[in-house]
């Protein structure tokens, strides 16, 4: 299966482009959603576990991942990734006038594992809302 895109037309951001100047870009179509009680169901289907279960641990799991992350570590997930959290700030000239107050809101990272890595790298494209015309030229 392929990750569907469409072609959007933006601002050409590219350095020394014309004000006006625009280029098209790949934009990614989702094709659904996957529920959480599908994801359960699913996990399920593949243990010994129940859907019930699996739902219990996976709310455990981002408790257990929140405290973590608000204590400072690094929450490693196996194949899955990490999770970790980074922050930025304004900045000032001195450090005597730094205070807490200038660092912005947190922001979660995750890291993607090896599998999730080699999805990525294995993803196929595949374009779509082309036009008969448009598939005639490219052929």
């Amino acid at each position: 299966m392929a990750l569907q895109y469409t072609l959007v037309q933006g601002k050409d951001m590219s350095e020394g482009a014309a004000e006006d100047a625009k280029l098209y870009y790949a934009r990614a179509v989702s094709s659904g959603e996957m529920t959480f009680e599908e994801l359960c169901e699913d996990i399920a289907e593949t243990c010994t576990l129940t859907s019930a279960d699996v739902k219990a641990v996976l709310d455990r799991m981002a408790w257990i991942i929140s405290k973590n992350l608000k204590a400072g570590r690094i929450v490693q997930m196996g194949e899955l990734g990490n999770f970790r959290l980074t922050v930025g700030s304004r900045g000032t000239i001195n450090k005597e006038d730094f205070n807490a107050s200038l660092i912005k809101k947190p922001k979660v990272v995750f890291h993607p594992g090896k599998r999730i890595q080699e999805a990525r790298a294995e993803t196929a494209f595949e374009r779509i809302g082309v036009t008969e015309e448009e598939d005639a030229e490219t052929a």
